[in-house]
């Protein structure tokens, strides 16, 4: 199993200066002993094949100390590199969180908003349930009062027929009275107009009379 990845620039920095400063040529070697570090699970086991790298060119006690400078700047970096990363991870894990309890909170004001809604279309029927009642007992007071229900509503349309043929049978009773005084007023007025019509003719006839016994 391969050891943990660390941050690879700060420790490739700092091992080729380490090289450079003990003539190692660090082009060979940085990638070899970087591949190492990486690939052995324990300290013992780095060591071992470091040891067997730089002993070509250092000497057994520089190469023992040298081993133990790389190693150990090897485990620092990885231990910030595990730091940094869990940093990292407690980050996004908090922005997640963040945005989980955003979507909960988003799904509960939908919730609650349909929850008003259906309150809200609650209120409403009831509201108009209570409208229709009192415009239905509105209409059956109206309708009381105008003694429209039931018997009353036959009643009252009676009632309203025979006012029509009373105010029809008052208006040729009118007629007929006026009709009876205008035939009396002509027959007067005929009568009158007779008498006037005997009266000039009697006085004509006197006229013509006198004159007849004057010649």
């Amino acid at each position: 199993m391969a050891a943990p990845l660390t941050d690879a620039g700060e420790f490739e920095s700092w091992l080729n200066d380490r090289l450079d400063s003990l003539e190692v040529d660090r082009e060979v070697y940085g990638v070899y002993i970087l591949g190492i570090l990486q690939e052995e699970e324990s300290d013992e086991e780095k060591e071992d094949a470091l040891q067997g790298i730089l002993s070509a060119f250092l000497d057994e006690d520089t190469m023992e100390d040298v081993c133990k400078q790389i190693i150990k700047q090897w485990t620092e970096c990885c231990s910030r590199s595990a730091a940094k990363r869990d940093a990292e991870d407690a980050e996004v894990q908090a922005i997640a969180s963040m945005i989980e309890k955003q979507a909960q909170i988003v799904v509960k004001q939908k919730e609650v908003s349909e929850e008003s809604k259906k309150r809200k279309e609650a209120l409403l029927a009831q509201y108009a349930n209570v409208t229709d009642e009192e415009d239905e007992a509105e209409e059956e007071e109206q309708t009381s009062g105008n003694n429209f229900t039931g018997n009353d509503k036959s009643l009252f349309k009676n009632t309203n027929v025979e006012e029509v043929l009373n105010r029809q049978k008052q208006k040729r009773d009118q007629a007929r009275e006026d009709a009876q005084k205008k035939k009396e007023m002509d027959k007067m007025q005929r009568e009158k107009d007779k008498l006037a019509k005997q009266d000039r003719k009697e006085k004509e006839k006197k006229r013509t009379q006198k004159g007849e016994r004057k010649r």
